[in-house]
């Protein structure tokens, strides 16, 4: 019997496609923006917000969601005294919050077990009701990134310009980090604070050097984190390794992989010999989406 013929492994393939579909369209903002210590930071700043739901007996989706708010709100805060950089309000919130949470989580008689199930999640223990909701939340995941993506584009590179067309910078700040929130509270469960910010942050990353459009690199970015999830899968099934484990890294073997065929395409490009030379200007867009999302 093959692994996809078994329910809870289908269930765990149709799990992880939907995170890996959530944390493209999150992820994509995150790279592109040079968000990545600042995700790793909320994806364990709801430590605190779950460890005391589950001590209380409350909704661990809404501790986390609570969690990693404080947490967004406590970086906007300290981040705007001129004396600290952002990294280090940041490193300082990252490092309290985690250790509130361990803290809280050692009250607890089942302490490793819970901190272990935080931290890697548990992808082949999904369930049809986790599956829908794993599904409504991808629907307001689009739902943000639709109406947001001329503002999330001109706060990606030139938020000076954002804010002299009208686009209201702040707001879309806001928002972004609404949608990075979602990612990360909408996944944990799954694959775990550890490894979500594999799938969130590796396949974006991964087709950054290959596409010039910003939705060609969520597509992409989706198909490969859904691509990691069937592989990690296999290899769990096959080798009996973890499977959140697997899927992070195998989607993080997407990435050095896309990084050194990118590599070795640049040097072909640049070692091989002009041939013809153009006769005229050409008028090429820049690689970045500067026209913020007009069509070209």
């Amino acid at each position: 019997m093959g692994p996809f013929e078994v329910a809870f492994v289908q269930r765990a393939l149709w799990g992880g496609t939907l995170v890996s579909l959530i944390c493209a369209l999150a992820g994509t903002w995150v790279v592109l923006r040079g968000m990545a210590f600042f995700g790793d930071a909320m994806s364990h700043g709801m430590l605190p917000g779950i460890a005391l739901a589950s001590l209380l007996g409350g909704n661990l989706l809404v501790g986390a969601a609570v969690s990693a708010a404080v947490m967004a709100l406590g970086v906007s805060v300290v981040g705007r005294s001129p004396r600290l950089s952002q990294d280090t309000s940041i490193g300082l919130l990252f490092v309290g919050m985690l250790s509130l949470g361990v803290i809280i989580v050692s009250r607890s008689q089942s302490f490793a077990v819970d901190l272990t199930g935080f931290l890697f999640g548990d992808v082949l223990a999904v369930r049809p009701a986790d599956l829908a909701y794993l599904g409504g939340a991808l629907a307001v995941a689009l739902a943000i990134s639709v109406p947001g993506y001329r503002p999330f584009v001109a706060l990606a590179f030139d938020e000076r310009k954002a804010h002299t067309l009208g686009l209201r910078p702040r707001l879309a700040h806001a928002a972004l980090l609404a949608l990075l929130t979602l990612a990360i509270v909408a996944s944990f469960h799954v694959v775990g604070t550890l490894l979500v910010f594999g799938l969130l942050i590796a396949p974006p990353a991964a087709m950054l050097p290959w596409a010039r459009r910003i939705p060609v690199i969520m597509i992409g970015a989706g198909c490969l984190g859904a691509s990691a999830t069937f592989i990690g899968l296999l290899l769990s099934w096959h080798l009996h390794t973890a499977a959140g484990a697997s899927i992070a890294a195998t989607a993080v073997l997407q990435f050095l992989l896309s990084t050194a065929a990118s590599g070795l395409r640049n040097r072909w490009v640049r070692s091989a010999p002009a041939t013809t030379a153009p006769s005229a200007p050409t008028n090429h867009r820049p690689h970045t989406e500067m026209e913020y999302g007009r069509p070209s």
